[in-house]
């Protein structure tokens, strides 16, 4: 039996556990481009920042 490592989500495999971060990486930097792009196009349109 695989060693169980305590993660943000309980109790999973290492393989597991490295897809979970993976995944929340992908998913922190998805977020951080679209902020930017959302930014970017408000100043090319010199529209107000909601």
């Amino acid at each position: 039996m695989a060693v169980m490592i305590n993660s943000k989500y309980g109790y999973e495999p290492p393989e597991r556990v490295q897809v979970d971060a993976r995944l929340d990486k992908w998913h922190k930097d998805k977020e951080r481009c679209e902020k930017k792009r959302r930014k970017q196009y408000a100043k090319d349109k010199k529209m107000p920042l909601s």
